[in-house]
């Protein structure tokens, strides 16, 4: 407020001035100076005016900030007072609160020494209990334990038992439904006659002059043809004929080929037979390409790594139990793809490692393993699908089976390799196989005697009646069925049947 009286005071000083400037160019200094005092004089009132105004208004306003202030400080008081009323409430609740807690606190301690001597009056009757129990059936603690043990594990024996045979039925009904369906599909659209390869190739003669120049002055042909194809080459009595023996189909197949291109060239000698060996090598080699393609090509499985083609190529000139391996693993994609199908699985899946099963075998003589984990590591280093691994070195049970496809796997396999006709077999490994079948069932407690028939696929075993119930019956088929599972290898399912007692009825039937 002083700094715009100032102000004024500052402006009315200027304009007197002005003012006496002006007029002392037209008039006398002495009337332009009584003017200018009479101006001073009106503008210091007019400032004491404006001063005394300012003064008011400021006394005024401090007046009004002075009672608010006073106001807030009021109702401040006011809340503080409350606030204190309610701690002091507050506190007075705390204290209640307080006593009832130590009320109950006695209560209970009361309730706590009554359920002591409840408790220790109800074990003085247990006690007492027990002592009667055990005067009156004459059994001591130990014993009463013991029996109703074996009476509860007698029950829950005979009730596993009669649950074993109750979902072995269940499965058996709705598994020959389904699997009949399934099976009879894919072998209906797969079948295929399979000719039985041998170690031993024939080589047909023009005549038997022939066999004099194949073996050559002092033997030098025929030994250079054997040290070159790996096989044995026989001449003997046959008229017009020589065999090439050997366990690699491959070689015996090359080994013909170069025996077929000397006969056909009629120059005998070292050094031709290195090159017809050399040229048969290459045939055989694009021969492996070309059949891997077409394996391909019939799986309907496209796709695969260039060098898996000539790998599974190779398959051709392997047999196993007679059975061509290339021919059984296109088989095996054709009945898992339709199975797969069927079942809601992925077909691709299934045929690609269906056809890759065996493909392992192609590489077991250069390489030390089972040729499912073989087989499994050259699709893994070609960059086939974690599943297709997974199902290749799972067929036979060297890894666990975690997927559906991989279980399709080793039925179709087992289809393929166990369908009359499929495989032949010595007569020496099929007594061995009877033989340790027989000595597995004969081996458990109660066994009698033991039947392999249907060559060595369905086991019947009969008991002592005596000695084995019908719920024990149950369990041994199971023990017998686990340890031929564990201890032998063998194409296709086994079944075991146990049989307690043979009557008249079952004869007649």
């Amino acid at each position: 407020m002083l700094e715009a009286v100032l102000a004024l005071l500052g402006l009315v000083v200027g304009a007197v001035v002005a003012v006496v400037v002006m007029r002392s160019r037209g008039g006398s200094v002495e009337a332009l100076r009584g003017e200018a005092e009479r101006e001073l004089a009106t503008a210091r009132r007019e400032a004491d005016a404006v001063r005394k105004e300012a003064e008011v208004a400021a006394k005024e306003h401090m007046l009004a900030a002075r009672s608010e202030v006073e106001e807030q400080l009021k109702g401040r008081s006011l809340e503080v007072a409350r606030s204190e009323e309610r701690l002091g409430a507050r506190a007075a609740q705390l204290d209640q609160t307080a006593a009832d807690v130590a009320v109950r606190e006695g209560k209970l301690s009361e309730r706590d020494a009554a359920l002591g001597e409840r408790e220790a009056r109800a074990e003085q009757l247990v006690d007492e209990q027990q002592r009667e129990l055990e005067r009156v059936a004459a059994m001591t603690q130990g014993q009463a334990r013991e029996a109703l043990l074996a009476r509860v594990e007698e029950q829950a024996r005979h009730d596993v038992a009669r649950r074993i045979r109750t979902i072995e039925d269940e499965a058996r009904i709705e598994a020959d439904r389904r699997v009949r369906n399934i099976i009879s599909i894919g072998i209906q659209r797969t079948a295929s006659a399979h000719a039985a390869s041998t170690t031993v190739s024939s080589v047909t003669l023009p005549s038997d002059e022939m066999k004099g120049r194949i073996i050559g002055r002092e033997g030098r042909n025929i030994r250079a043809l054997e040290n070159l194809t790996g096989v044995d080459v026989i001449i003997d009595d046959t008229p017009g004929a020589v065999l090439l023996s050997g366990f690699d189909g491959m070689r015996r197949e090359i080994a013909r080929l170069t025996l077929q291109r000397l006969i056909a060239d009629g120059r005998i000698h070292p050094a031709r037979i290195e090159e017809c060996y050399g040229q048969a090598k290459q045939e055989v080699e694009e021969e492996i390409v070309r059949a891997g393609e077409q394996a391909s090509f019939d799986a309907k499985v496209p796709g695969l790594h260039p060098e898996l083609l000539k790998v599974l190529g190779r398959l051709k000139y392997r047999t196993s139990y007679g059975q061509n391996v290339l021919s059984h693993s296109v088989e095996v994609a054709h009945v898992a793809a339709i199975m797969a199908a069927e079942l809601g699985a992925s077909q691709k899946t299934a045929r690609r490692g269906a056809l890759l099963h065996d493909v392992g075998k192609a590489l077991t003589h250069e390489v030390e393993g089972s040729h499912a984990i073989i087989g499994a590591q050259l699709a893994r280093k070609h960059r086939e699908s974690a599943a297709v691994v997974h199902a290749i070195e799972a067929h036979h049970f060297e890894v666990e089976p975690q997927t559906i496809e991989a279980v399709l796997v080793q039925a179709a396999d087992a289809i393929s390799a166990a369908r009359p006709g499929a495989r032949g077999e010595t007569m020496e490994h099929y007594a061995k196989r009877l033989e340790d079948l027989e000595r597995i069932a004969t081996s458990k407690p109660g066994v009698e005697r033991c039947f392999a028939m249907q060559a060595g696929r369905d086991v019947r075993v009969m008991v002592k009646p005596d000695m084995v119930d019908d719920d024990a019956a149950t369990i041994l088929s199971h023990e017998i069925a686990r340890e031929i599972e564990d201890s032998l290898e063998y194409p296709g399912q086994i079944r075991v049947t146990v049989i307690r007692e043979l009557r008249a009825t079952d004869v007649a039937r």
